[in-house]
Formats: C-alpha cells, sequence, structure tokens
C-alpha cells in the first residue's frame, strides 16, 4: 500500500531543494494530505493566499504580507482567524520573510504546520505544484514486466509462465532497458500520461524460471536500468494453437486498445508458438507503433497498392 502523503513527508522530501524550514505546528505534520476531492469542487493543492477558496498550502510572501499590514487590527484578526479555521495542510512563508508571532501562536493552537523559506513565491508554488502531481497522483500495480524498448515505455504483459520474464531477459541483452518485473506502478499524473516505476523492493531484479532471481544492474551495469518511464504500448503475449493463429486477422493482427486509471493505452496482442522469436516481434511491434504515431498504416498502404494493381489490369485488359 502507498503511505500517505503528509506534510512531514512533504518537509523530508523537499527540505534540501525548497530550503525549507520548521518554524510551528509540527504536532500537525502528520496528517494525511487528501486526494479524495471531487472533480467539481477540487481546488489546487498548493497557491498564494486566498481565504475564499482555500489551498492545502497556503503560501504567504511579500505581496500578501502588505495585504494583511494594511488592514484594520479587527479585519487583520479575522483575516488570520479565517485562515486557520480553514484547516489548511500547511502555511508555507516565502522570500525569507519574518513570521510574526500571531501566525506562531496560531499555527501551535491550531496545529497548523508552519514553515519557511527563503526561496521567492512562484518557484516555491511551482516546485510544490510538480511534487503534488507525482505524491498524490492515483496510482495502479499491474502484473508484467515495464521496459524501455526503443525508448518507448513498454508494457509485457500475459498469463503466469507465458516467458514475459524470460523475455525481458533477451530483450536487455539485445540493447534495451528494464524497468520493473512482476509489478510495475503506474501513476496518473496528467489526463492521458500514466507514468510507470519500480517498487524500491524490486529495483534492478528480474526473476526467470529456473535461474532465479537475477541482479541486472550487476550482470550487464547501470545503463540496461532505467527508473521511470511513461506507459505507452502493452504486448500481450497469449499462447496459441496453429489453428488459433490461422484465424488471425492477417492485414489487421490484434490491435485494441486497454484502459488503466482511465487512460487508453493501445495494446498489440503476440501470438506465442513455438519457433517464434518473441523478442525481434516485440521490436517489430515497437517500430510499427512509432509508425503509426507518425501516420504510416502498411496495411493501407497494401491495400491501396492492391487496388492500384486490380485497377491498372482492367484498364489494360
Amino acid at each position: 500500500m502507498t503511505e500517505p502523503v503528509t506534510t512531514r513527508t512533504l518537509f523530508e522530501a523537499l527540505t534540501d531543494r525548497l530550503k525549507l524550514k520548521w518554524v510551528a505546528g509540527e504536532s500537525g505534520g502528520q496528517s494525511p494530505l487528501r486526494r479524495d476531492l471531487s472533480e467539481t469542487h477540487r481546488q489546487p493543492a498548493v497557491g498564494h493566499l486566498n481565504c475564499i477558496h482555500p489551498n492545502r498550502i497556503q503560501v504567504i510572501g511579500h505581496a500578501e504580507l502588505v495585504y494583511l499590514t494594511e488592514l484594520t487590527d479587527v479585519s487583520y484578526r479575522e483575516t488570520i482567524d479565517k485562515l486557520f479555521s480553514a484547516r489548511p495542510a500547511a502555511i508555507l512563508f516565502s522570500d525569507g520573510v519574518e513570521v510574526e508571532g500571531d501566525f506562531i501562536r496560531k499555527a501551535e493552537e491550531h496545529r497548523t504546520p508552519l514553515l519557511s523559506s527563503p526561496l521567492d513565491d512562484n518557484q516555491l508554488v511551482s516546485d510544490l505544484h510538480y511534487y503534488f502531481t507525482h505524491a498524490l497522483a492515483e496510482r495502479l500495480t499491474v502484473h508484467g514486466v515495464f521496459l524501455e524498448v526503443m525508448g518507448m515505455g513498454v508494457l509485457l504483459t500475459g498469463d503466469a509462465s507465458v516467458g514475459k520474464s524470460e523475455l525481458a531477459l533477451e530483450l536487455i541483452t539485445r540493447g534495451h532497458r528494464l524497468i520493473a518485473d512482476d509489478a510495475p506502478e503506474f501513476a496518473h499524473i496528467a489526463p492521458d500520461i500514466l507514468l510507470g516505476t519500480c517498487p524500491p523492493l524490486l529495483r534492478e531484479f528480474l526473476e526467470v524460471r529456473g535461474l532465479g532471481i537475477l541482479n541486472i544492474r550487476a550482470m550487464f551495469g547501470d545503463s540496461v536500468i532505467k527508473q521511470k518511464k511513461y506507459l505507452r504500448l502493452i504486448i500481450h503475449l497469449q499462447k496459441m494453437s496453429d489453428k488459433e493463429l490461422a484465424r488471425m486477422d492477417r492485414l489487421e493482427g490484434s490491435h485494441t486498445q486497454a484502459r488503466l486509471l482511465g487512460v487508453s493505452i493501445p495494446k498489440i496482442t503476440v501470438p506465442v508458438a513455438s519457433g517464434r522469436n518473441l523478442a525481434i516481434l516485440v521490436e517489430a511491434a515497437v517500430r510499427l507503433h512509432i509508425l503509426s504515431l507518425k501516420g504510416y498504416d502498411a496495411r493501407q498502404v497494401f491495400v491501396d497498392r492492391q487496388l492500384r494493381m486490380i485497377d491498372k489490369a482492367e484498364r489494360q485488359g
């Protein structure tokens, strides 16, 4: 199960990059940052001070402080009360501004994490948006082997013992790279993008029946390991008899779409049968998909050529 994202985990992940300092409210650092807001009411995970539509993390910089200092005493207190009563995940002071005592007292009272950074507010908001996009993304673990083949993220799927790991090993020896064996994890980081990674426990390892667990980095070097990649193609390995192979469409092949986390991913089914070189077939499938992305359709070119030859024969006859 994925660990919940809290202000504490955010602080530990970004403290060096964003030069974060914990000012007050450390007792509230373990509260999880929710990802269950509805689509219609979802607010940005981080943003500049906004008491009408509060963000999970409120960023306060020079501009926001100027606004607060120009308020009357009554309006100032009401604004501060409203800010903390909205229970933001954290309040982050940017630009190295000095945190006033009122904020520290309220942060301790409401158990609201209060952080500061010397970086400017726009950089903080941009970096935090990037962090939240990945940390709070919807995730799915899939049974298969995830590889980079010809620069493209390719997921090999199929029944147990169909030969996915053996095929992955052969592809690695042919210069392609391993991302994750057995249980790659995909994160929905954009409307049409799934980012695939490997669980920490399984990184660099590949299980091959008869050989056991192989450390691919130790055997082949650092260059054969890839940390993450966008999923662009699924190749499904399926055992087929000669009769089943004969029934396949010889022009169209088996091209469909699979849906993972609501994203449509092209899927090619490759028959597994005696005498077939699966590594070459996978490389050919990837090349075919790359050509299709460029608008080239070999089937249509073949059909058009055939029609032209028929038309030519009829005119000559």
